[in-house]
């Protein structure tokens, strides 16, 4: 029996932690069918270094969002996130990844 790959997008949302919510909301409501949040992480960018540390609170930290869904989502999560980067700092990348159940991100696979 061999493994049979299936083609997704991966989207990752690097975004400071007080728009985490707006950006699970955004995934809920495209239905996306989970998404993994990496917190407290440290980079180097256009606005210069972050260190990873916790001030105040985790919202003031740099997350990691990431959700692997089917092709026909990513444009409405791009059009739903384009606010977002209008107004505040942060970006996003989208790659092409294949995955092995495809049944879990959304996308139905042949009946046995």
């Amino acid at each position: 029996m061999s493994l049979i790959l299936h083609p997704m997008k991966e989207i990752r949302v690097i975004i400071a932690g007080e728009h985490r919510a707006f950006v699970t909301d955004l995934l809920d409501r495209v239905k996306a069918t989970g998404y993994t949040i990496i917190g407290n992480i440290s980079g180097k960018g256009h606005h210069g270094v972050r260190e990873a540390h916790f001030m105040f609170s985790e919202q003031e930290s740099l997350e990691i969002i990431m959700t692997v869904v089917p092709e026909e989502k990513v444009e409405p999560i791009l059009a739903g996130l384009r606010p977002l980067f209008e107004r505040h700092s942060g970006f996003m990348l989208v790659a092409d990844v294949v995955v092995s159940r495809q049944e879990y991100f959304g996308k139905k696979g042949p009946k046995a």
